[in-house]
């Protein structure tokens, strides 16, 4: 239940926050001995971005929204700091929650770090090794200030454990798998998306494409668009704004495989990517999503914080240049299909979020 007073304040700003948080929430919603609120940092401003999820998945409306919106990464966690920071003095929670990688967890573990309250970690010890991408600096901070840091897999366990974080660790796999189980059975009913793109399942590949060391670099998005637009199969990429301006402005012509849509509702993304042939993306949480909903996944970056989608086999890293190539072997190799569509309890059997409000209840919860 929300209150005026709080034993866990959760802290979001995304739409994977919001997808990977709902879980946790709902569970929150059945434990009478925890109240809490819900802050929206409104790191993903757009409505159509974010506030839909909300009504889409059934959630409470956060109680407080900060309206950060797009800014520069140092304005971002700053202004975070200070809107939590208040937040926390004046509703004084035991805990505060966030989950993931964002500027919004690096400034909910940075201003928590410096009041009484806990810092509770989700997606605790997830690493890239890569020092140039911001999310990967976010991580390893909140990390070191977490009280309580909740690891998805016996490799984030491992990390924690060579950086000797100071915070309790527990182990019990990633909400995503709640997630996905639960919301794939609302986008079943819910989306008529195939119908509205005229395609039927696994005849079709999904693609996204949002971080900036692809966006930002107009030889590797053209290569990759290029790509996307040669294959057998329909290709449909929903992009975010900047992803189509920057596609726009690289003034190549479209005209075979590939579809730019609009952003999608959460649900229809879901149900596009349930039934998908193969995915191509450079997110980390659609890797997870394509492991538990059993679809092939390329993934066009250098390296990944999802190794064990890699080292299970449902994932492979490709290169702009080469992703047309992988695609093809990809098809014409139905062993490596069949491969490539297994381990969908890489991150838990979907108890994940019971687990960690069963944690919270014993250390935070009323008696």
């Amino acid at each position: 239940m929300t209150s005026d007073s709080a034993d866990i304040l959760i802290v979001l700003g995304t739409r994977p926050e919001i997808i990977k948080l709902a879980p946790v929430i709902r569970v929150l919603e059945r434990d009478p001995s925890l109240s809490y609120r819900i802050l929206h940092t409104g790191q993903h401003y757009d409505d159509e971005l974010s506030g839909a999820f909300f009504r889409d998945l059934d959630l409470p409306k956060p109680d407080e929204r900060l309206e950060i919106g797009s800014t520069t990464q140092g304005q971002q966690t700053a202004n975070g700091i200070v809107g939590i920071e208040a937040e926390i003095t004046e509703h004084d929670p035991s805990a505060v929650v966030a989950l993931g990688d964002t500027n919004a967890v690096l400034s909910a573990a940075l201003a928590t770090s410096k009041t009484n309250a806990d810092f509770v970690h989700l997606e605790a010890g997830i690493r890239s090794f890569d020092r140039t991408m911001p999310e990967e600096v976010n991580r390893v901070l909140a990390d070191a200030v977490a009280d309580i840091a909740f690891a998805p897999t016996e490799t984030a366990v491992e990390n924690l454990s060579n950086e000797a974080v100071p915070g309790r660790v527990y182990h019990f796999g990633n909400t995503i798998v709640d997630a996905c189980l639960k919301h794939t059975d609302i986008a079943a009913k819910r989306s008529d998306v195939l119908s509205d793109l005229q395609v039927a399942p696994r005849e079709y590949i999904v693609a996204t494409i949002h971080r900036p060391h692809n966006t930002d670099a107009a030889d590797r998005l053209k290569a990759i668009v290029t790509a996307l637009d040669t294959q057998e199969f329909p290709v449909f990429l929903p992009a975010h704004p900047r992803t189509s301006k920057a596609i726009t402005g690289l003034e190549v012509t479209l005209d075979g495989s590939l579809t730019v849509l609009d952003p999608l509702d959460y649900l229809d993304f879901l149900q596009l990517l349930d039934k998908a042939r193969a995915v191509v993306t450079d997110s980390g949480g659609i890797q997870e999503e394509a492991s538990i909903l059993e679809v092939p996944c390329l993934t066009v970056r250098p390296n990944t914080e999802r190794p064990e989608t890699i080292d299970a086999g449902v994932n492979e890293l490709v290169e702009p240049s080469t992703l047309a190539a992988s695609l093809s072997d990809l098809f014409a190799d139905d062993d490596k299909i069949a491969s490539m569509t297994g381990h969908p309890d890489l991150y838990g059997t979907g108890e994940t979020a019971t687990r960690i409000v069963e944690v919270l209840a014993e250390r935070f919860g009323s008696k």
